[in-house]
């Protein structure tokens, strides 16, 4: 006989608060929802800290609020307006710096193993430009995520979660 599968209430749900070795870098995300779904996948799945630079707008703001469900107020972060600043100062604590952009370079998100020792900084882009070249530049490795549609890109918190989520599972395993 099977057993009756009932949706649990958020209440009901049993969960250990874990924080993983990881930050998301949002640059010129201009978005205020897609900012707020940033801080909502940080929360869900253990991100350490985000780094909002450049145009991305920061809390508090309406926008953010009502998307994030109230999360930006349990994820740490921190507005720099120079990404590049940002990344100097990771890079000095021995962080590997991730962009998700399609490239000519770019790696297959599924492909890209992690040691449970590393730090990532994964930097994600704005909506219509992507990440910009100095970014690029800067970063140890790029990946992407495979497309299969006639589209060659995702929306930008979408595509964040499904990253986070690939690079988490390196930690877990």
């Amino acid at each position: 006989m099977k057993k009756e599968n009932i949706q649990l209430q958020h209440e009901e749900v049993k969960r250990e608060k874990q924080l993983f070795p990881l930050c998301i870098l949002a640059n010129d995300i201009n978005v205020p929802a897609n900012i707020g779904s940033v801080f909502r996948i940080a929360d869900a799945l253990g991100i350490k800290k985000i780094y909002l630079s450049g145009s991305s707008p920061t809390p508090p703001n309406r926008k953010i609020k009502k998307t994030s469900r109230s999360t930006e107020n349990a994820v740490a972060f921190e507005y720099q307006e120079n990404a590049l600043d940002i990344i100097e100062q990771l890079k000095s604590d021995d962080y590997l710096i991730v962009s998700l952009e399609i490239t000519t370079d770019s790696t297959d998100i599924r492909k890209f193993k992690l040691n449970k020792s590393d730090k990532i900084c994964l930097i994600i882009g704005a909506e219509n430009m992507g990440i910009h070249q100095s970014l690029l530049d800067a970063s140890d490795y790029t990946l992407h995520i495979p497309m299969f549609g006639q589209n060659s890109s995702m929306n930008v918190a979408t595509a964040c979660a499904i990253a986070v989520f690939e690079l988490v599972k390196d930690f877990m395993d």
